[in-house]
């Protein structure tokens, strides 16, 4: 599903529908955004796209490229049994595959996945008590924080029935000892919430590196929730993100080719 966020013209390829190439455009950016906030991890975790149509399939990045290689036309298209099918020189990480694939079949309202390897998240899924309410950030989160235990490299399809399982409905999930991952119905919610993911784990990090730590009563941690975002409401992340595309402009567009 597309952000539905106002763009510049791009020239879109023969036999893409204008629905598609936006999504592929979506894509794109969500890719050089996080390359751009230091969320990537070389050529490794990816992130995804619902192709909008009747055929169940979905866009990710091509294995052996950079996050600020990724260009709407590079991005691969792929069915939710992992086959290519679109013209593509690159294959698809297979643990790509295997964590994708079986969120987009089992969520079909789901637009967009979101996976990475950051420093911060990655410390915050090993210990023990997860994502604490320690900043007003990490209180957005209060009751949509998922968990999946870790089971060594995601290559096994056998992990896909389990991993759903503990997502459920939520749209946030720390994959333990491994990263963070987050999905939504657009490409700018699913980032928006890896965005503020990151920050409060970073701040978590911060925060047990001093002193004695403050934690505020549960009814707080609720009302910041509800006061702040309010669930996060409908059209989640789209002024963020349409900010975040001029930004992006203003350094470099290649990502619309």
């Amino acid at each position: 599903m597309s952000a539905n966020v106002a763009r510049h013209p791009s020239a879109r390829p023969d036999g893409i529908t204008a629905e598609e190439w936006q999504a592929r455009l979506d894509l794109a950016a969500c890719y050089r955004l996080v390359h751009m906030f230091g969320m990537d991890d070389l050529i490794y975790t990816h992130i995804s796209a619902r192709v909008p149509g009747p055929e169940e399939h979905f866009l990710i990045n091509g294995f052996g490229l950079l996050y600020e290689e990724i260009t709407a036309s590079n991005l691969v298209k792929v069915d939710l049994d992992g086959n290519v099918v679109s013209e593509s020189e690159y294959g698809i990480n297979p643990a790509g595959y295997v964590i994708h694939s079986c969120i987009h079949r089992e969520r079909p309202g789901v637009g967009c996945v979101l996976h990475t390897h950051t420093v911060a998240g990655t410390g915050v899924s090993a210990q023990e008590g997860g994502l604490l309410p320690l900043s007003q950030t990490s209180m957005l989160f209060t009751g949509n924080v998922a968990y999946h235990d870790y089971e060594g490299i995601a290559l096994r399809e056998e992990e896909q029935e389990r991993l759903v399982a503990d997502l459920g409905e939520k749209n946030v999930m720390i994959l333990r000892n491994h990263g963070l991952l987050t999905v939504g119905e657009t490409v700018a919610e699913a980032f928006l919430y890896m965005h503020y993911m990151e920050q409060a784990c970073r701040m978590q990090i911060a925060a047990q590196a001093g002193g004695k730590l403050v934690t505020p009563p549960k009814q707080v941690q609720e009302y910041v929730r509800q006061a702040a975002m309010g669930g996060f409401g409908a059209g989640v992340g789209q002024r963020e993100f349409a900010a975040l595309i001029r930004r992006l402009d203003r350094q470099d567009t290649s990502w619309r080719e």
